[in-house]
């Protein structure tokens, strides 16, 4: 059985967590995992991160109806970081896009190249 606590946490508690679209690859969006949030997000199969502005447990959709379901959850070679599979439902960021990498530089200029979804 998987034993969270077998991760490596930053002096915070912290660990980075990736959410990656887990039929076309596409990433999503990066956010903070605690101890406690990897547990509950395998528990329920919900994805839930630590918000460090709120100090609180965020479970991605709950408010904005954007559900973030766990497919897969992978840990990287030195458990410092995890790779979340998701079945994403609706925007992953909170500005209505898909995916929180909108923002291309390209020969130096930053070009926004994904527009926000239509309600």
């Amino acid at each position: 059985m998987f034993d969270p606590s077998s991760l490596k946490y930053d002096a915070k508690g912290l660990i980075p967590a990736i959410a990656q679209d887990h039929q076309s690859g596409e990433v999503l969006m990066m956010a903070w995992m605690n101890m406690d949030a990897v547990r509950q997000t395998l528990e329920t199969g919900r994805v839930t991160y630590w918000s460090r502005s709120r100090q609180a447990f965020w479970v991605k959709g709950e408010s904005s109806g954007h559900v973030q379901k766990l497919v897969e959850l992978r840990v990287d070679c030195d458990r410092d970081c995890l790779l979340l599979l998701v079945d994403q439902h609706g925007p992953a960021c909170h500005t209505n896009r898909r995916s929180c990498f909108y923002t291309a530089i390209r020969e130096g200029a930053e070009i926004v190249i994904m527009a926000p979804s239509e309600a």
